[in-house]
């Protein structure tokens, strides 16, 4: 019924002729029908609003191989300077004695020498992010890996302030070691993860230190 009702021949012109007069008889001072419509242009804010979003989109994208390479790479230093805060949940659960076996061989290189840490240092900080050569994404993470570095001076502190050998201190150091070291793991597979997919990891307290050092 629908069909036949759609496949059955239009109205004569004559019906819409004589509609259309007695529609302009008698609406015409109130209704008037424009035949050129005008619509409204979209507002010059709307314009830069999707112009911007298109931008970011494009920039997200654009990130080349090798920034997201370095940039990932760099989030090893604050995990491989602060390993040490994960001897007592290392050696308690095994787990994560299997996720930290395979970078053992890099672990101990980077802790063979004293200033190994110290050289690094200075090295991502002059040569990487001073250097307008490179991008700012790979300068942006490499300063928030540093700024993450820089941090472990405090817990350091403490512990050597504080060295507990029994009791309440000691509770209150292996906390303090395991929740620094969690930290750092999860900011490594944070930082790592979104690095390689061309993201901007962004992590508390660091990104807003990192960003102020990054021209």
């Amino acid at each position: 019924m629908a069909i036949s009702h759609l496949l059955s021949p239009l109205p004569s012109l004559t019906f819409f002729q004589t509609k259309n007069l007695t529609l302009t008889g008698r609406f015409s001072s109130s209704l008037p029908l424009n035949s050129n419509p005008h619509f409204p242009k979209p507002s010059p804010a709307r314009e830069r609003a999707a112009s911007t979003l298109v931008l970011r989109s494009k920039g997200d994208d654009s990130v080349d191989a090798s920034d997201r390479l370095i940039s990932a790479v760099c989030y090893f230093y604050p995990f491989f300077d602060g390993i040490q805060y994960g001897k007592f949940i290392i050696t308690q659960y095994q787990p994560f004695q299997i996720l930290i076996q395979p970078l053992f061989p890099a672990i101990k290189a980077f802790k063979s020498f004293p200033f190994n840490g110290f050289l690094i240092f200075i090295t991502l900080y002059f040569v990487v992010v001073r250097n307008q050569n490179f991008s700012r994404y790979v300068r942006f993470n490499t300063m928030q890996a540093i700024v993450l570095d820089v941090l472990l001076i405090f817990p350091d502190l403490l512990e050597r302030s504080f060295n507990p050998t029994d009791g309440f201190g000691l509770d209150v150091v292996m906390s303090l070691d395991s929740t620094v070291f969690l930290f750092l793991l999860v900011s490594l597979i944070y930082g790592f993860s979104a690095c390689l997919f061309g993201l901007v990891p962004r992590l508390p307290i660091v990104a807003d230190a990192a960003d102020r050092q990054v021209l």
